[in-house]
């Protein structure tokens, strides 16, 4: 029983989808499933009315057998002309032969009561046929038929109704049901494609989404390259610069270090002139030491995995010792170094980088105040954040240079005893500050020195992280 379910479902699928091919469209398809199942009830109705017919031998005449056995031959030859696909020719013969045969039984003088089928034959021929001529042409023969078969007047010699009142009432239910099931279907089937076209918008609408995703995607990425473009054209200019300078400037002092030691080892120099020598050493070697440091710490921070460590620094105890480590460059030029923190000031920031701003602002401060000058360091906090000052009487900047200080390029001056510099510490010392939340600021005047201030976060915590010094 299975397998012969299995078998009629095959064979109802396989009537459904005679003449139609994968290429039609949605809507050609369902209409043409349609229009075969139809034609297979018509085929269906060739073949059962003709036997319930066979009851009533003695009493239908020959024209009422030719209606009833027409629906099997016109619908063969239509299911034929669609398998073969002249789909608009087998639509033509569907809606012309049925009006035609059945028009012909009632100028016959047989009235069997099938004058409904002319109304179905009009409305289907609206929705199956494609141009708009065929159209009229098959609703207008539809009407017409209709008109010359019941309208006008006939002298009827056979009436189904009289001879079977039950045959006459199954013809009516029969064209009933046809117009019921062509409508009922072509509805679903509506319906279907509607749902189909609602369900493809909604995919449609899904992909546009994904796709309007996916180019803001493309265009936050072509956003990231371009930064990471420029980013990187500008490390390279930076990088070009450093080699620059290690290839030009750091082979001044090795070159003195090495003369020296050459004329030492050759020669036996007299201790008077290696004490003269010793100060311009002295000052290129302070160079290339802070020079040394800057780059350490500029590698440090470009690379990619370097994280920033802030802790709870001691002010005052780092201010002072930056200023021990730099003793030996104040001195050489009589310069006075003096520490203005009056009390206990704490911040939070990454050591490593506070140390290298404070060496580089008050190695600077030394570098541009002449001998016998005074560096003047101090701090003083709000409620936010600690400022640190570096104050000195040296040389002074001008206003056109001032903002050039911290911009991209390198800027560089010699100090006031001929000392160099490269102008990388003033950028790392703004780089550094913005990574600790702080900033850096200049006041100045030539000839009446400069104050340099620093901003950094204060640390406001009551039993916070433990002190680094």
């Amino acid at each position: 029983m299975h397998a012969l379910r299995l078998d009629l479902m095959r064979y109802w699928v396989f009537i459904k989808s005679i003449g139609i091919t994968p290429d039609m469209e949605e809507y050609e398809k369902r209409k043409m499933s349609i229009f075969n199942q139809l034609n297979f009830l018509g085929i269906i109705t060739g073949i059962i009315v003709p036997i319930i017919g066979i009851f009533f031998n003695d009493h239908l005449p020959p024209l009422a057998w030719f209606v009833a056995g027409s629906p099997l031959a016109i619908s063969v030859i239509v299911l034929w002309l669609n398998s073969e696909k002249y789909y608009e020719h087998a639509r033509l013969v569907y809606f012309s032969l049925y009006p035609i045969a059945t028009c012909l039984v009632y100028l016959g003088k047989v009235d069997v009561g099938v004058e409904l089928f002319f109304v179905l034959y009009g409305v289907l021929s609206v929705f199956f046929l494609q141009q708009i001529t065929h159209i009229l042409f098959a609703f207008s023969l539809s009407v017409a038929c209709y008109f010359v078969a019941c309208i006008m007047p006939h002298d009827f010699y056979f009436r189904l109704v009289t001879v079977n009142y039950y045959f006459y009432v199954f013809n009516h239910l029969t064209a009933i049901s046809f117009i019921f099931y062509a409508i009922y279907f072509i509805k679903q089937e509506n319906t279907g494609y509607h749902f189909s076209l609602l369900s493809k918008s909604d995919e449609l609408h899904r992909r546009n989404i994904e796709i309007e995703l996916q180019r803001q995607e493309i265009a936050q990425k072509a956003s990231l390259l371009e930064e990471q473009t420029a980013k990187l054209t500008e490390l390279n200019q930076l990088k070009n610069k450093l080699f620059s300078v290690i290839a030009h400037d750091l082979k001044t002092p090795m070159y003195a270090l090495r003369n020296l030691f050459n004329n030492m080892h050759l020669n036996e120099m007299p201790v008077k002139e290696l004490k003269a020598l010793l100060p311009g050493i002295v000052n290129e070697m302070n160079y290339t030491t802070n020079l040394m440091e800057n780059l350490l710490q500029w590698a440090k921070s470009q690379m990619e995995n370097a994280v920033l460590q802030p802790e709870v620094l001691d002010i005052e105890n780092m201010i002072s010792r930056v200023l021990l480590l730099l003793h030996w460059q104040a001195s050489n030029k009589r310069i006075h170094l003096e520490s203005q923190i009056e009390e206990p000031l704490y911040c939070y920031a990454d050591k490593e980088m506070v140390n290298l701003v404070l060496r580089n602002l008050l190695s600077n401060a030394i570098k541009f105040t002449r001998e016998n000058g005074h560096v003047r360091v101090g701090a003083r906090e709000s409620a936010s954040s600690v400022e640190i000052y570096v104050q000195d009487d040296g040389v002074g900047i001008s206003a056109e240079r001032q903002q050039q200080l911290f911009g991209d390029m390198f800027y560089s001056t010699k100090g006031t005893n001929e000392e160099t510099g490269t102008g990388l510490g003033l950028k790392l010392c703004k780089e550094f500050l913005e990574k600790n939340g702080g900033r850096i600021a200049v006041k100045s005047q030539p000839g009446k020195g400069s104050t340099f201030t620093v901003t950094l976060p204060r640390f406001g915590g009551e039993a916070g992280p433990r002190i680094i010094s």
